[in-house]
């Protein structure tokens, strides 16, 4: 296998799509709906969420009879694009539109679908992911969490970890051990289950990270049942099906752009333009920033095509990711023309919560050691 990035074109009904999304964020920040900040796909504001529902702006690609729009995943590339660059809170709705609405639409029974896909769409309904677990690290298929048939539906236990937003959310897509463990077969008897995060049975905690912040929680099943109809694909086949999904969850734009509000500060905040500190840092981002987007957009066309780009997914986040933690650094050294100035301040407080926030990119949907080996793999290397 070879990787191709091709050079793609926008088509002419984004360039509408772009402005009608800024005036839709100028006005949002104009009412004080939010504060630019990084790393906005994992802030949770259901105000937000339904705002964005409301300027349909979730589900571009889904189909009409779900409330979707039918646009092509280039459009939505462009809306997500300028959602990330604005820094608006968009944490409400971005797993259920990135990947777990695609997810039921794939593979979800006819109830489901209609149960969850147009509350989604409206910004009403939220989703989170359930594949971490305590003491697995980044070996998903060493899950724990356990899944038992019972008539109707299935009674789960177990724990799951680092769950963004899942102290919020309403609905989790979960992979569960449903077969015993086989060494020789570790990929088998998995399967994925869409589940209501207020059923009985389960508890929910937020976890506070270096920075502050409640984004991430831990969620404990005890003896949850789960109806038949919230069995996503066929029992045992969640491996496929997650390794699917992740595909959706590295491609996308949030894997380099989650620092790009701070860049904007600091060139809103006046740095000293003759230092060649400053033309060298902020230089190299910016064109390190041109080459990621180029991926991206590229990812989003073979998405477009109905083809599974994991590896070139892998290798964007790998490098997205290192930009986005090198980023802050580079800020470090950049003096400005005043130190005392108009956005100075706005600035130096951003710089210092990214730098502490930054520890956790490389963690964020997979580790670079996970990604590197697939990558390798891609390639037939490994």
């Amino acid at each position: 296998m070879s990787l191709a990035f091709e050079s793609i074109d926008l088509p002419p009904a984004a360039a509408e799509l772009r402005q009608r999304v800024r005036a839709f964020l100028s006005a949002q920040r104009e009412a004080g709906a939010f504060v630019p900040s990084c790393s906005g796909w994992t802030l949770f504001d259901r105000n937000f969420t339904r705002a964005c529902g409301q300027a349909g702006l979730i589900g571009l690609t889904w189909p009409k009879r779900w409330g979707g729009q039918e646009r092509s995943t280039l459009e939505r590339y462009v809306v997500v694009e300028e959602l990330l660059a604005a820094g608006a809170p968009v944490g409400g709705h971005w797993i259920a539109d990135r990947q777990s609405g695609p997810q039921i639409m794939r593979h979800g029974s006819a109830a489901l679908q209609e149960l969850v896909l147009p509350g989604i769409v409206k910004g009403e309904v939220t989703c989170a992911i359930g594949m971490s677990e305590p003491s697995s690290g980044s070996d998903l298929a060493s899950v724990r969490s356990r899944g038992e048939k019972v008539d109707g539906g299935w009674r789960l236990q177990g724990r799951k970890i680092w769950t963004t937003g899942g102290h919020h959310a309403d609905y989790m897509i979960g992979l569960f051990r449903t077969d015993p463990p086989d060494t020789s077969k570790r990929h088998a008897g998995l399967t994925q289950f869409a589940i209501d995060l207020r059923s009985q049975g389960i508890t929910r905690k937020a976890i506070r990270n270096i920075s502050g912040r409640e984004d991430f929680s831990e969620i404990t099943f005890d003896d949850v049942f789960v109806p038949d109809a919230h069995v996503l694909g066929e029992p045992g086949d969640g491996w496929r099906l997650v390794t699917g999904e992740l595909a959706f969850e590295r491609s996308g734009p949030e894997r380099f752009l989650s620092v790009f509000p701070l860049l904007v500060e600091c060139l809103a905040a006046r740095p000293k333009s003759d230092s060649l500190a400053v033309q060298s840092e902020i230089g190299r981002s910016v064109a390190h920033l041109a080459a990621l987007r180029r991926m991206a957009i590229s990812i989003a066309a073979q998405l477009d095509a109905g083809k599974d780009p994991v590896t070139e997914a892998a290798l964007m986040k790998d490098l997205g990711n290192a930009l986005e933690r090198e980023i802050p650094e580079r800020l470090r050294s950049i003096e400005l023309t005043e130190a005392g100035g108009p956005g100075a301040a706005t600035y130096r407080a951003m710089l210092a919560d990214t730098i502490v926030d930054a520890t956790s990119y490389t963690l964020r949907g997979g580790t670079p050691e996970v990604l590197r080996g697939m990558i390798a793999r891609g390639l037939g290397l490994r």
